[in-house]
């Protein structure tokens, strides 16, 4: 099959892309000029609540390949930035290992496929890229034989250059159900003389693979069974460090024009005379420091700031990494924030959104770099008196005390550990943190009966309560369980403080940072007095909802009707707050940082508290400006939107998630239409109006990274 566009013609070698700019930009014209509409890169940090950082070029495409979104276009080609820390021990230490990379891919979405996409990738390699074809090797999905037929007889490779691979090496899939397919790639020989009788490609010191093809043409269900794909979809990659390694002729990606002038400017603020007269270790920390300079830098442009969890965490062991081992070839002052102006210098013409973020991006390195110098200084001093006594491995709670007492990361003690060959016993560190948790539960002085084994079993028993709160503030309902004293009981009596569970409840049980609400439960008569209990608190147990309070009057069994009236006063106020926390967290990103997430929340009748990554504190003008826009929003008196839908449909429509959060396949999603969409089972007032006015009346500082802003709303 010929390429539909006009072919391109075979250029000089004067005319050949060698910078990593010129291949990138090679790339994408070659594929745009054949029809593909050219994409700007995502986000490093995906839609998809469910994925920590973006690891591949397809990942922002996979909605598509799902069939649970649009395509953007039959064809497209993007440049797409990924951060994989997999491998991090490789990082620096290999010829082509990386956190940071860039992926450069073209994709059809029901348009071409397996001819098509083998043709253009040859073409593209050979005569606008101008490999040598005795120099390419390509390998084949052992049962894929029409691609071993375009290989070699469309596109005339020879047949002892193309090498059949099993399942685990040429057939891709997003998971062990979904979207999957064989795929083909291309591998560049760096020993051209040698004539083997047989090819082993996975010698990677010889063969770097540098394009792969994936033709996604099958769904494999829960049995392992294939179906075809209605549609039969491309999806490719060439890593841009890959090919320019190869072009430049280079030992390893990190000597590049993409990676080498940052080593260049570590080495020269270093005591070092430069990377190539550094001692081996030291080049491998300058490589290093390189690769993690990039991640860290477009981490931050991106919205991540530090923290202990999540993608913040990733972003804080890079920069501690690259501290590290900048104090291993002498630098003792602040260079991260420096770098990161190289960083943006070399990367803004395809990331323009570097420089727009270049303060905040610096701002962040040095709080956290100079945060973790003294942390480093005083956790070497201590490991280097460890293994000065010349231990066979570093004790578990040896690591636990770096950590505890002096904040020193475990994965830095491993990796320092190794280097001097040795282990680090990580289950005697983790029984160290168990033995401290169970120590601080032991020393609380609040003892919350709902966390007790009685209560579990009854969750166990009985399974969740049916919530009919959304609809209703008054329901009828059966007892089903009642706890007095911490114990399960048959039955409770006036003056007892018990804890009730409901065959099915409008009451509201505490959780997503709502407070449960307040109420009372009303049954029948006995002996003259009828049952009277005020519900003080909900909570919810693995499901199981327990209405705590006090019963007033009359006598409550298991198996008793009762009439259960949540105080409609409450209700709103509660509803009012959380409808505005939304409206904060929206507030937030547009004031503030687009890539600004929530921490954490509570939400009460009388007041809010809202905790998100933040790196800085919110000034007094961004506070303004946010309670002008809220308010705004509640005098335009929005009618809010609350659905429920697949979890992959309301990811496709943009709805916001909290990484980390357990959601089911079906998700309820509130929608601010204009405004704010968020995935949330809370209670939401129907129209803005109904919030009041938001006042703004604190912000501050709660964790490293992490901000709260309280507020109040209407006349609470």
């Amino acid at each position: 099959m010929k390429a539909s566009a006009p072919p391109a013609t075979m250029m000089s070698a004067q005319q050949q892309p060698r910078s990593g700019a010129a291949i990138r930009l090679a790339f994408l014209d070659f594929y745009t000029a054949r029809g593909h509409r050219l994409l700007p890169s995502a986000s490093l940090v995906p839609e998809d609540p469910t994925v920590l950082l973006t690891i591949a070029g397809m990942l922002p495409f996979k909605p598509v390949f799902l069939g649970q979104k649009h395509r953007p276009a039959h064809r497209a080609t993007s440049a797409q930035k990924c951060i994989r820390t997999n491998d991090i021990e490789n990082v620096g230490r290999t010829a082509r290992h990386h956190t940071f990379f860039e992926m450069l891919g073209n994709f059809s979405f029901g348009d071409y496929f397996k001819e098509q996409a083998i043709c253009w990738a040859w073409e593209l390699s050979t005569e606008v890229f101008g490999l040598d074809p005795q120099r390419l090797v390509v390998s084949v999905f052992r049962e894929d034989e029409e691609a071993t037929a375009i290989w070699t007889g469309t596109v005339g490779v020879d047949p002892h250059r193309v090498v059949s691979m099993g399942e685990a090496d040429n057939f891709w899939s997003a998971g062990p159900t979904g979207p999957c397919g064989p795929c083909s790639e291309l591998y560049y020989d760096l020993e051209p003389g040698k004539h083997d009788e047989t090819i082993n490609l996975e010698d990677d010191q010889r063969f770097i693979e540098f394009y792969n093809l994936v033709f996604m043409e099958s769904n494999r269900d829960a049995d392992g069974v294939l179906t075809p794909l209605a549609n039969k979809n491309i999806d490719t990659g060439m890593g841009l460090e890959r090919m320019a390694r190869i072009l430049q002729d280079k030992p390893n990606n990190y000597e590049t024009d993409l990676i080498y002038p940052l080593m260049a400017a570590v080495a020269q603020r270093a005591p070092l005379e430069n990377y190539f007269a550094a001692r081996p270790a030291q080049q491998t920390s300058l490589k290093i420091i390189a690769d993690h300079s990039r991640a860290v830098t477009h981490l931050i442009a991106d919205g991540v700031t530090s923290s202990n969890l999540g993608r913040g965490y990733v972003l804080r062991r890079l920069i501690r990494r690259a501290v590290r081992h900048g104090h291993l070839i002498g630098l003792r002052e602040p260079f991260l924030e420096p770098l990161a102006d190289v960083v943006i210098q070399l990367m803004e013409s395809a990331y323009p959104q570097l420089r727009q973020r270049q303060a905040v991006i610096k701002r962040e390195l040095q709080q956290e770099e100079l945060r973790f110098l003294d942390t480093l200084e005083r956790g070497e001093k201590r490991l280097g008196e460890i293994l000065m006594t010349g231990p066979e491995q570093i004790s578990g709670g040896q690591a636990f005390e770096l950590y505890d007492t002096h904040g020193f990361p475990l994965e830095l003690t491993v990796e320092i550990a190794q280097e001097h060959g040795l282990a680090v016993d990580q289950d005697g560190f983790a029984a160290a943190m168990e033995t401290q948790r169970q120590q601080a539960r032991a020393a609380a002085v609040n003892v919350d009966l709902t966390r007790g084994g009685v209560v579990e079993s009854l969750a166990a028993k009985l399974g969740a309560t049916p919530f009919s709160g959304y609809e209703q503030l008054n329901d009828e309902s059966q007892v089903v369980a009642l706890i007095v004293n911490g114990a399960a009981v048959q039955q409770a009596n006036q003056g007892d403080r018990v804890q009730v569970g409901l065959s099915r409840t409008c009451f509201y049980g505490e959780s997503g940072g709502q407070v449960g609400d307040r109420g009372r439960l009303l049954g029948a008569t006995t002996a003259g007095q009828p049952m009277k209990m005020t519900v003080e608190d909900v909570q919810k147990v693995d499901g199981l909802v327990l209405h705590k309070g006090r019963l007033e009057s009359g006598v409550l069994t298991v198996g008793d009707l009762v009439t259960a009236r949540v105080d409609r006063s409450y209700r709103r106020r509660a509803q009012a707050h959380h409808t505005a926390t939304h409206l904060l967290h929206e507030a937030l990103k547009r004031v503030v940082d687009p890539g600004i997430s929530q921490a954490g929340s509570l939400v009460d009748f009388n007041r809010l508290r809202f905790d998100f990554n933040c790196s800085r504190s919110v000034t007094a003008s961004e506070m303004e400006q946010m309670e002008s826009l809220i308010n705004g929003w509640i005098l335009d008196a929005q009618s809010l939107e609350v659905s429920q839908m697949p979890m992959a449909e309301a990811k496709a429509r943009g709805a916001v998630a909290m990484f980390g959060e357990k959601y089911g396949d079906v998700v309820r999603v509130v929608n601010v239409p204009g405004v704010s969409m968020e995935l949330c089972g809370g209670t939401h007032v129907n129209n803005t109006a109904e919030i009041g006015l938001v006042r703004l009346v604190a912000e501050s500082g709660v964790a490293s990274g992490i901000r709260r802003i309280e507020a109040v709303a209407g006349p609470a």
